[in-house]
């Protein structure tokens, strides 16, 4: 959120400020950037609305309809922007005409009508949908659309979403500024993707999304193993767009994965904040409201689709682990057939390391060491703490410490977050 530059804004100023753009910001954006045909332009423009608001609402009180007020202020800064680059063309022309016949209904007093919104506040339109794809296009880099998402749909800050991802906020606001560009460049226009487009970039936007969440659920570096204020985030815009495409089963598939992996998110850590490992958990902290929604977006994914998807297949998993009461009573023979159905949808290591372990839990763990030795052999996971710490767990389990010691120093040596070393490092530690 950008500070006032004529003396300090009061708190319920800044209060008022922050929800309405938390709530507001990708349809206020979305409508800027339709209305000057710009997407950068409608960016910075609404940042500049947010700092005249902190200014003015400090002033004179929050108006009865702030986000009319904060749109008609970044309509008259698109208009200087124009005037500035004497661009006094019909675009210009009209962007004044509406100004001038519509300033009196637009909020931008304190008296304000407050029903005089240029959307249906009942309905998500298809401006807002145009915002997340145009935010993860494929032109722009993976690490710039998740920036960009979380600024321009998400509503955050550059010092939230640096904080989210542990970089310098000059490194975030460098990303966002050449995401922009970038799309400037590209000719990306502000519309909605032509159906068949959509859904060829669909995946890309679940992936942005996935990314972020997966960040949120185990960061992966630093000194906290959770941030559930990035995991949250990203599933509120995944509620945003199964409300946008009721009909594309991935979106619930990511959207119920999300949930019933946040439901586990009150007892993953112990007071101190160390890891607690799921065989430890206490699953009456679970968020059994998670749990439902998770269950609910399961089901929706599997009535609209022919069959599940790479997310809705991983929800499944998760689904298999909240209805256990514990880690013997889960049904590991299913976990094997969903990670099998997975691999084949959406091959991966990682999805194979995960195959190994319900193996190990289902067969025993000589089966999936061997399985792991392979991962080992084919060098896909090199770099990555995850192959040796499971490789670890299983050669303890087989009564080979000495083996199972190095493997869990390794992983120990790989791993970035500050907690779940310091687990690793017990691990090995406690071996005879």
């Amino acid at each position: 959120m950008p500070a006032a530059t004529d003396g300090p804004p009061s708190e319920s100023a800044r209060r008022a400020v922050e929800a309405v753009w938390r709530i507001e910001s990708p349809r206020i954006v979305a409508a800027l950037a339709r209305y000057t045909g710009d997407f950068a332009l409608a960016e910075d423009v609404a940042q500049e609305a947010l700092t005249e608001a902190l200014v003015s609402w400090s002033r004179d009180g929050a108006p009865a309809n702030p986000v009319g007020w904060l749109l008609a202020t970044a309509r008259r800064r698109a208009i200087d922007s124009f005037r500035r680059r004497s661009a006094l063309d019909e675009r210009y022309a009209t962007f004044a005409r509406e100004l001038t016949e519509g300033e009196a209904n637009a909020g931008a007093t304190p008296h304000g009508r407050s029903d005089d919104l240029p959307w249906d506040p009942d309905r998500i339109d298809d401006d807002t949908l145009a915002l997340m794809f145009i935010s993860c296009h494929p032109v722009l880099s993976p690490e710039a659309r998740a920036a960009l998402t979380l600024r321009a749909v998400g509503g955050l800050g550059t010092e939230e979403i640096a904080r989210a991802f542990l970089v310098p906020v000059p490194t975030i606001q460098a990303r966002i500024t050449r995401a922009k560009k970038t799309i400037a460049a590209a000719g990306v226009p502000f519309e909605l993707p032509p159906a068949e487009q959509r859904r060829e970039r669909l995946g890309g936007v679940l992936s942005v999304l996935y990314v972020i969440f997966t960040e949120g659920s185990t960061a992966t570096a630093g000194d906290r193993l959770l941030r559930p204020e990035l995991a949250h985030e990203s599933i509120r815009l995944a509620r945003m767009l199964s409300a946008l495409l009721p009909d594309e089963p991935e979106v619930f598939g990511l959207l119920a994965l999300c949930e019933l992996t946040a439901a586990r998110f009150p007892a993953r850590t112990g007071p101190d904040g160390e890891p607690v490992l799921l065989a430890d958990q206490d699953r009456r902290l679970w968020d059994r409201s998670a749990i439902r929604r998770g269950r609910a977006a399961l089901a929706r994914a599997s009535a609209v689709g022919r069959g599940l998807g790479p997310y809705g297949l991983q929800a499944a998993i998760a689904a298999c682990h909240a209805s256990a009461s514990s880690v013997p009573d889960t049904d590991w023979e299913r976990v094997v057939l969903l990670y099998e159905a997975l691999g084949r949808v959406a091959p991966s290591p990682v999805v194979e390391l995960n195959r190994a372990v319900a193996v190990a839990m289902a067969h025993g763990p000589q089966e999936a060491l061997e399985m792991v030795d392979e991962l080992v052999a084919s060098d896909r996971l090199s770099g990555s703490h995850l192959l040796p710490s499971v490789r670890g767990e299983l050669l303890t389990r087989l009564g080979r410490t000495d083996e199972a010691r190095a493997e869990l120093t390794l992983a120990a040596r790989l791993c970035r977050n500050t907690h779940e070393r310091s687990v690793l490092l017990r691990k090995a530690a406690a071996l005879p």
